[in-house]
């Protein structure tokens, strides 16, 4: 049974697919553009997902989720990326995520798992892992949104627009 790890393996795709579609509204040089007060370019924000997502889901049940070969400070360090090589780091860290998830059922939810030496519960280390994901995806869209202005194409109901939407939903 998958309801559980399914539901989450949802989100995280939902998260994937919000985030993909606000890289593909910037530009180059807005993707390494930083934030407002010297914050994280998406490109920072990108590497470091990235980077995470590879860590906590490589060998998730028998390995702890902080990998030695992360580097975690590096992924906060400006890459200087196209738009196409954020969306491919993006994407390969959603890969190694949704592979896992996978091959996860309910049943794996309360094995114990470690992260930095810390023993949690699958169903921890998930939520976890989501709700960070999930944090930083809306940096992106959030940054992306910034950056574009007048051009960006929302990517859920316009504003003034949500009438409509519910009445679209009743109509099926």
């Amino acid at each position: 049974m998958r309801a559980v790890v399914g539901s989450i393996e949802e989100e995280f795709r939902k998260w994937q697919q919000l985030g993909a579609r606000a890289l593909e509204q910037l530009t180059d040089e807005q993707v390494n553009l930083p934030g407002e007060g010297g914050n994280s370019s998406v490109a920072v924000i990108v590497q470091h997902v990235a980077g995470n997502l590879r860590s906590r889901f490589t060998d998730f049940l028998t390995a702890d989720g902080e990998k030695p070969d992360r580097n975690r400070d590096g992924e906060f360090v400006e890459p200087g990326v196209t738009c196409a090589e954020a969306r491919a780091m993006w994407d390969r860290g959603f890969a190694v995520a949704l592979r896992t998830l996978a091959g996860l059922s309910d049943a794996d939810l309360g094995k114990t798992v470690t992260v930095r030496t810390e023993p949690c519960t699958v169903a921890e280390a998930l939520h976890r892992s989501l709700g960070h994901t999930a944090n930083h995806a809306g940096q992106v869209i959030y940054l992306a949104k910034s950056h574009c202005g007048e051009r960006w194409r929302t990517l859920s109901i316009p504003k003034g627009g949500s009438e409509a939407f519910n009445a679209k939903m009743r109509r099926g």
